[in-house]
C-alpha cells in the first residue's frame, strides 16, 4: 500500500485518468477509447501504470493514439461546457470509484468492470460536464448503476 490505497486502485485511477485525457485530446466518447485499446492492452497499461505515470501525458497519449489507431472524433465536452471543467484526474477518480464498486458487486476483474462501466449509459452522463452527474456522491453513481437509471 502506498498513499492509503493499494496498487490496483492507484493503477486504475491512472488508467481512468489517461482514458479521459485521450478522450479530450481526440474528441471521442470515452467508450470509443476503451474499445479501441481493447481488454488485453488495457490490462497491459493497467499493469504498468506505476511506470507510465511518470511519463509525459501528451507523449503517452500520442503513442497510444498512434498504436491503437484512434481517430479524431467530434465529441467535445470541454468546449461545450457551460461551467467549471473538472480535470482529467477528477474524472479519473469518479470512474475509479465506480469501477471498484462494480468489480466488487459483480465479482469481476477490474478491467472487465472498467470495460462494462465505460460502455454503460452512465458513462455518457458522467462525461456531460453540463450535468451534475460527474460530481455526485460515489454511492449515488453506484446506486444509479444498480438501478439502471439516474436516481
Amino acid at each position: 500500500m502506498t498513499g492509503g490505497e493499494d496498487k490496483n486502485a492507484n493503477n486504475l485511477f491512472f488508467l481512468c485518468s489517461l482514458i479521459e485525457y485521450i478522450g479530450r485530446k481526440t474528441k471521442n466518447h470515452r467508450n470509443v477509447i476503451v474499445n479501441a485499446i481493447g481488454k488485453n492492452n488495457l490490462l497491459h497499461i493497467f499493469d504498468l501504470a506505476d511506470i507510465y505515470h511518470s511519463e509525459n501525458m501528451d507523449k503517452l497519449t500520442a503513442e497510444i493514439v498512434e498504436k491503437y489507431n484512434i481517430k479524431d472524433g467530434v465529441f467535445d465536452n470541454i468546449s461545450n461546457a457551460n461551467y467549471s471543467i473538472p480535470t482529467h484526474w477528477d474524472i479519473g477518480k469518479v470512474y475509479k470509484r465506480l469501477i471498484i464498486a462494480v468489480s466488487k458487486r459483480e465479482e469481476k476483474p477490474l478491467i472487465d468492470a472498467l470495460i462494462e462501466v465505460y460502455n454503460l449509459w452512465l458513462s455518457r452522463k458522467i462525461e456531460d460536464f453540463n450535468s451534475s452527474v460527474y460530481y455526485e456522491n460515489p454511492e449515488y453513481l453506484f446506486q444509479s448503476y444498480i438501478a439502471g437509471e439516474n436516481l
